[in-house]
């Protein structure tokens, strides 16, 4: 564990509370930031701001609705349904356009205003539903991007970044948050916490990954 101060982006989900632990066991201070922007799940964030209670994390929630009404996406908007597979050619309707881009940026500034540099988000590259602001190429350029607009030398941390949902269950376990992460979190798109619905694109991958980490963990 380091001295310096971390601020994760926490949205209550798997991924995100993975991390969160993950940064308390590497950073002396850690602080969390969740975002309510539209989304039909916004209950992920009273989730986010009741496990950081339980376990000693100051947490802060801001209302951005702009992100989720910029573009066109079924996790904002009720009247599209929901893609429960990654179109052959293009994007799932579930991607928010611009909203790492936004959470990371905001974030950051939030940051630079308490004296924290250090910005932990739960992306990853390896198994994911397709969206291209989780992948390391745009973490790395918008790490220098905030850097040149602020003038600061932030460091984003994506734990996840090369692992694969089996690998996330089994990062959560060596936290010793397993149990918190399958219990607690919500990753379902449509609002049911824990395993979730198991059908929409999130509960999908979340139960692969689960099922194929708890196939070794058992062995």
């Amino acid at each position: 564990m380091n001295n310096r101060s971390a601020l994760v982006v926490l949205s209550g989900g798997q991924d995100s509370t993975t991390c969160l632990f993950w940064a308390k066991h590497h950073f002396k201070n850690v602080c969390a930031i969740s975002y309510r922007y539209g989304q039909h799940h916004e209950q992920e964030v009273q989730i986010a701001q009741a496990i950081c209670a339980e376990h000693g994390v100051p947490f802060t929630a801001l209302d951005v609705p702009l992100i989720g009404t910029l573009g066109s996406n079924s996790l904002t908007d009720s009247t599209i349904p929901m893609d429960a597979e990654k179109p052959a050619d293009g994007l799932p309707n579930t991607f928010v356009p611009g909203r790492n881009l936004f959470f990371l940026a905001i974030a950051a500034v939030y940051a630079r205003e308490h004296g924290v540099f250090d910005l932990v988000t739960g992306v990853g590259q390896t198994d994911y539903s397709g969206y291209p602001d989780c992948r390391d190429a745009f973490i790395r350029s918008l790490n220098v991007t905030l850097n040149l607009a602020m003038d600061e030398q932030f460091r984003i941390h994506t734990p996840l970044m090369w692992l694969d949902k089996a690998g996330v269950w089994a990062l959560a376990d060596e936290l010793g948050v397993f149990d918190v992460v399958r219990e607690r979190t919500l990753t379902c798109y449509r609002g049911i916490p824990g395993d979730g619905c198991g059908e929409c694109p999130a509960c999908k991958l979340r139960r692969d990954g689960l099922q194929k980490y708890l196939a070794t963990r058992n062995h």
